[in-house]
């Protein structure tokens, strides 16, 4: 297990925030160029292998936008196999800065890469838009037994079309202070309501620890939490028509479960990647983390002081007859589709993230929690047994976890916005332990209302 955690992709509440910019219905459909229908290419049949032959002899540059670190090495790998093709590696910034210099490059018709790196959740910005290569006609669907079942479900269209390659993942699981929890006789909680009874018993007894936080600045770990409580928050049908459900049964569940802990002081709400957020995990002002897969290898680089104490567990369960979790990260890579080699980058986007060779690499330099089902399954990945967590083979605990990620969760084609008016509705009740569910009205209200004045058909409003 590495000492510090590299990875600087979609794990953070910054760069949840900024993943992608709201993009008006028209300004979607001026930005592909005019009025392509989304989820169709210029052909759906099948490229044929003398073609994908031809091209892979034939001297090619693409160019691939991604932040990933220390990537040359998964390249070099590509080039070896394929030495007419070389690939211009180019860092066009994190977050915002990423997918606005895209969808400007986009709109322009120039300077637009051959290939980028994109999150799971901002893919639907980009299928809308009529901006991403299919890539079902150059093999792609050939590899969907290859990943994890619902990575493939966050990169696909219902009529089969590819929109993106799985590169890594976050499923959602539970680090928790092994010392505290023997210190106060408390057991790892299977259940939520084993999460609440423990919570009211650990700060009753310590008033300055608190069980977990639940950072009221954190649209993505609610969003993760949504996700395994089985909640279908967004559902696009098409272009242009969207069914919002954050306050549904599900969602309002949720709401009172947090809210009512909020409001009883028995967890705490400290927004997330602040120093006082830090130095509470040095601290062990928290004896669990509600976080992703990303989470044990950042934790064992940020709270040092605390080694040797960690252990992982997965979240408690609403229904314990059935373990369910959410995800929480992650990306992939994406063919632009007004590349102009567009089978080089095709086969590029599969291999990079196919190839037992780079996957490895993303597993073991850049420390990504892998999307493959082969490297999950990879004996050194999963029994390591890191000092920092007593031993505990933590990637094999979040390897089992990854199997019980429900693949129907979709994501809104306007999530900055989304993350805005949860921040300023449902995060503001966790922080003023104000009533949360009576927040989850007003951000459906808002989320309803920018929506429709981005010209989308909201089912049921």
């Amino acid at each position: 297990m590495p000492r510090s955690f590299t990875h600087p992709s979609a794990m953070s509440r910054r760069l949840f925030l900024t993943a992608t910019g709201a993009v008006s219905l028209g300004a979607a459909l001026s930005a592909c160029g005019g009025g392509d229908d989304t989820g169709s290419t210029t052909s759906a049949e099948p490229v044929s292998q003398a073609d994908i032959d031809k091209a892979m002899k034939t001297p090619t540059e693409l160019t691939f936008w991604t932040w990933v670190p220390n990537i040359a090495a998964e390249v070099a790998l590509f080039e070896k196999k394929y030495p007419a093709i070389k690939v211009k590696v180019v860092n066009a910034g994190q977050g915002v800065a990423h997918y606005t210099k895209l969808r400007t490059a986009l709109k322009a018709g120039t300077g637009a890469p051959d290939l980028a790196q994109i999150e799971y959740q901002a893919v639907p910005t980009f299928t809308i838009t009529g901006s991403l290569l299919d890539l079902s006609p150059y093999g792609a669907s050939a590899l969907k037994d290859r990943f994890v079942d619902w990575t493939w479900g966050q990169v696909s269209g219902p009529g089969g079309e590819v929109w993106a390659i799985p590169q890594d993942t976050g499923p959602m699981g539970m680090l928790y202070r092994k010392d505290i929890f023997d210190k106060h006789g408390i057991q790892v909680p299977g259940t939520w309501d084993e999460f609440a009874a423990a919570a009211r018993k650990l700060h009753k007894a310590d008033p300055d620890v608190y069980l977990t936080n639940l950072s009221a600045n954190e649209p993505a770990a609610w969003h993760g939490l949504l996700w395994q409580a089985g909640a279908k928050p967004y559902t696009t049908s098409g272009k242009s028509t969207l069914s919002i459900s954050v306050d549904d049964a599900i969602s309002r569940k949720l709401g009172k479960f947090w809210g009512g802990l909020a409001k009883e002081g028995v967890i705490s709400t400290d927004p997330d990647f602040t120093e006082g957020w830090y130095s509470g995990f040095n601290k062990g002002k928290y004896a669990t983390w509600l976080t992703a897969a990303w989470g044990p290898a950042f934790l064992s680089g940020s709270a040092k002081s605390t080694a040797g104490k960690w252990r992982a567990a997965p979240l408690p369960q609403w229904d314990a007859a059935k373990p369910v979790s959410g995800n929480w990260g992650g990306s992939t890579t994406a063919v632009l589709k007004n590349t102009k080699n567009a089978v080089a980058a095709a086969m590029f986007a599969q291999f990079l993230n196919s190839d037992p060779a780079s996957a490895k690499l993303f597993a073991t330099k850049q420390f990504f929690f892998p999307a493959t089902k082969s490297m999950l399954a990879d004996a050194d990945f999963a029994g390591d047994a890191p000092a920092f967590y007593g031993g505990q083979k933590v990637n094999q605990v979040f390897a089992g976890i990854s199997d019980t990620v429900s693949p129907d969760f979709q994501w809104p084609p306007f999530l900055d916005q989304v993350a805005t008016d949860w921040t300023e509705t449902v995060g503001k009740s966790l922080a003023g332990r104000s009533d949360t569910v009576t927040a989850l009205g007003t951000w459906q209200s808002r989320i309803t209302t920018y929506a429709k004045n981005q010209g989308f058909t909201v089912k049921g409003a």
